[in-house]
């Protein structure tokens, strides 16, 4: 896919239907237009102090390509600022504002990324390519995402923006790398859940653990965590002496995860005390897999 349209101002195909692809789309992106050498925005006067020069907006847009093509994303986001910044009502300044908030995102500036990302939203509502914008704002959070030990505000945030660009845009090919996006998404506020549980756990704080990995229990189902937050549940249920909410835990993760091996953990740790999984309806567990599996 080649983004050499972009390089016009003249629309010819939507942004959103050639930026499917991030880096690699960039990175193919072919010279088919004379691009000129970079030239400083400032000049000196006889007494030597500095004097704003104003170019042509040809001429900054064809110097932020030269950037990209050299893989100076950084440079060529601030001469995509600067074609808005000059030439605010041309017709490269729509695109240039996109164009350097994707640049910002190459280079890791993603809070520029996602700023500019909603100035043209805010701006440009109507526009073809304003699902690729939502996009960007998404990914740019996404990117964000820390390990699970540490504050998780970007992780929520990345989600709700995600779920956005399926919900707006969902036939794009955005909306389905957002719904892979999403189940990791998911994927990693459940193991925040369970690594705080497990740390309650190991300090005997078994309410505590229990309410983190009901969490991950009633919120996220569908994700990896699901059998291992089972199984500690059985643990701390049987720790607190609610041997009935145990048996039903175990018995749960043996009926959906029989192949598990912590399945088997639950089984024998109920087994070791002359119990057996038993699975209770009336249990908020079973009401909470009742409607899943």
């Amino acid at each position: 896919m080649s983004l050499k349209h972009l390089r016009n101002p003249a629309p010819r195909r939507p942004l959103g239907a050639v930026l499917r692809s991030l880096a690699p789309a960039l990175m193919a992106a072919s010279l088919s237009l004379g691009v000129l050498s970079g030239c400083s925005l400032f000049s000196s006067d006889d007494s030597g102090s500095a004097k704003y020069v104003e170019r042509p907006v040809e001429k900054i847009y064809s110097d932020a390509w030269k950037k990209i093509d050299d893989g100076s994303w950084l440079d060529a986001a601030k001469q995509f600022d600067e074609v808005e910044r000059q030439h605010p009502y041309s017709v490269w300044a729509r695109r240039a504002m996109l164009m350097a908030a994707f640049c910002y995102f190459q280079a890791n500036h993603y809070d520029d990324a996602i700023n500019g990302a909603e100035q043209y939203i805010e701006l440009h509502p109507g526009s073809p390519e304003v699902s690729y914008a939502f996009y960007l704002k998404a990914i740019s959070l996404y990117d964000q995402i820390t390990d699970v030990g540490r504050d998780q505000t970007h992780t929520e945030e990345a989600l709700t923006a995600l779920r956005d660009v399926i919900q707006r845009f969902p036939d794009t090919a955005y909306a389905r790398d957002a719904s892979l996006k999403v189940d990791l998404t998911l994927d990693h506020l459940a193991g925040k859940e369970m690594a705080v549980g497990r740390y309650y756990l190991r300090n005997q704080d078994y309410v505590g653990a229990i309410n983190r990995f009901r969490a991950v229990v009633e919120k996220y189902q569908r994700t990896s965590q699901i059998a291992e937050a089972l199984e500690r549940l059985t643990e701390a249920y049987y720790a607190l002496g609610v041997y009935n909410e145990a048996k039903t835990a175990a018995a749960v993760l043996g009926a959906n995860y029989p192949g598990s091996p912590w399945y088997k953990d639950a089984y024998d740790l109920l087994a070791a005390h002359n119990m057996k999984p038993q699975e209770d309806k009336n249990s908020w567990i079973s009401r909470a897999f009742s409607g899943v599996f």
